[in-house]
């Protein structure tokens, strides 16, 4: 039998006793062992472990336990604690996927004001999760984020100008705003959002979208697009598989472009070293 870990936690923290295999969430389970008498909130404690562990599936006590803290904090007025619960059930991490609960969590949040969860409102509403597609409401939401520094908000808001979606259709205003997002990116930002938007600006480089056609500058964007990408991936963030896969496709088609321009001509003594 493999052994259980069971670790008695604060009163502060439910007074409750949390088992579950050390090797189906390994990080978590470190974590509850190191900070066991830590001082620190029911909010704290629960987004620590939600962020161990990240390419494993949750165990359900652990993700029951998450959802309790959270709850606890929710109910203390916490807006952060309502947006990253809306985040499980939209990630479905230790749970089915439910597009229903994270809106519902993601709007309680958003009519407090909390910028992040307004964003994820955009998102739902722009790819229609469990609701119907509305451009305008997404617009609205990922407006909010972008006027206060959110830089997910603002390529979204490009993407919005890119397809003509709400608003007039609009390319150059959509590099404009990619390009915008690269000027004031932070390094605490660029983990999250370099990738995207290299890669954004790599198919408007390859395709001449917004900005005269450059296979060169196209290839540096999806090469950093790469870099970005691989590594949100292997950390957990899965739904950037496809991002990652066109990034490196967009490298092959760069790399064609390149290789068309290259003079036929041969030197007489055969090619160089």
């Amino acid at each position: 039998m493999k052994k259980q870990i069971q670790n008695d936690l604060s009163e502060k923290c439910g007074a409750v006793r949390l088992k579950f295999d050390p090797e189906q969430a390994p990080e978590a389970a470190a974590y509850l062992e190191q900070h066991i008498d830590d001082e620190m909130s029911a909010y704290d404690l629960a987004t620590a472990l939600v962020e161990c562990d990240k390419t494993r599936d949750m165990p359900r006590v652990l993700f029951d336990f998450i959802v309790e803290r959270y709850l606890e904090a929710i109910e203390a007025g916490n807006t952060d604690a309502m947006n990253d619960l809306g985040a499980l059930y939209y990630d479905g991490r230790g749970c089915e996927q439910d597009f229903t609960k994270a809106v519902y969590y993601y709007d309680l949040a958003a009519k407090h004001g909390n910028r992040k969860a307004q964003e994820n409102l955009g998102y739902c509403y722009y790819y229609g999760r469990n609701m119907p597609v509305d451009y305008e409401k997404a617009f609205h939401y990922f407006a909010l984020g972008a006027f206060d520094g959110h830089l997910i908000s603002l390529y979204k808001i490009g993407d919005m100008y890119l397809n003509g979606y709400y608003v007039e259709k609009n390319p150059t205003e959509a590099f404009r705003i990619y390009d915008r997002c690269l000027e004031t990116m932070t390094e605490e930002a660029a983990p999250v959002v370099a990738g995207p938007v290299f890669l954004r600006l790599g198919n408007c480089f390859l395709n001449g979208v917004g900005v005269e056609e450059n296979a060169k500058n196209a290839l540096i964007c999806y090469q950093n697009a790469e870099r970005y990408l691989f590594d949100m991936v292997a950390g957990g963030d899965a739904m950037y598989k496809k991002s990652l896969q066109a990034a490196i496709d967009g490298q092959a088609k760069a790399r064609k472009k390149l290789t068309e321009t290259l003079p036929e001509k041969q030197w007489l003594d055969g090619e160089r070293d």
